[in-house]
């Protein structure tokens, strides 16, 4: 009888896990869904990061625009007008404006000078290149000479009594761009600029380019 009652005072075993190790268990398999939601979730910033900064990179650094060729100042060496003539050496300083983010090289080419449609002088510029976000500048000898089919013009005679000379430039520059140092894409660009010579002061003046 006493031993009925002893075996009666304890509580059956049990098997499996106790409530406490279910809820460890429980609180384990939590732990590890956060961590996986937040490492998802990292992953999912990371590549929408790098989705924007591809597009960044491709509206901006692998966008390649047009150079700008430019007469930008004048001095001249020899400065010899008549009343219908001219015969000057002008020391010309031009720019390469390169709006891009790689360097821009280009080949040699001509620069020519009008007064109205006749050609009056041209200019050799030397292959080179224009650094990034950069604007190469450069000098060049031009011999700046009317002639014989103007000195019948009127016009150049009004012109030079008048006290300025107008003149235009033309050229074409074609090179290529460097981006990231792999790829290289064909850019040409054109200058379009007018100027006056002022005799009495003997300077280039009033230089607009398209």
């Amino acid at each position: 009888m006493a031993e009925k009652e002893l075996k009666a005072g304890h509580p059956p075993a049990t098997n499996g896990y106790t409530r406490s190790d279910e809820e460890a268990q429980t609180a384990e398999a939590e732990k590890l869904r956060v961590k996986k939601r937040k490492r998802l979730t990292f992953f999912i910033i990371f590549m929408v990061s790098q989705i924007v900064i591809g597009i960044v990179i491709g509206l901006t650094i692998m966008k390649v625009k047009n150079p700008k060729f430019r007469v930008r100042s004048a001095t001249f060496e020899t400065f010899n007008v008549a009343t219908s003539s001219f015969n000057m050496t002008m020391n010309a300083e031009l720019g390469v404006k390169n709006p891009n983010f790689g360097p821009y090289k280009y080949r040699n080419t001509t620069v020519e000078f009008y007064y109205g449609v006749t050609l009056v002088g041209t200019a050799i510029v030397p292959k080179s290149k224009a650094g990034l976000l950069k604007t190469k500048k450069f000098n060049v000898a031009v011999n700046l000479i009317a002639p014989p089919s103007l000195q019948s013009d009127t016009k150049l005679a009004s012109d030079i009594s008048f006290g300025l000379l107008p003149l235009s430039s033309q050229s074409k520059l074609s090179g290529k761009v460097e981006l990231m140092l792999i790829m290289k894409k064909k850019k040409s660009t054109q200058m379009s600029c007018i100027m006056n010579v002022n005799i009495k002061t003997q300077q280039l003046q009033d230089v607009m380019c398209n």
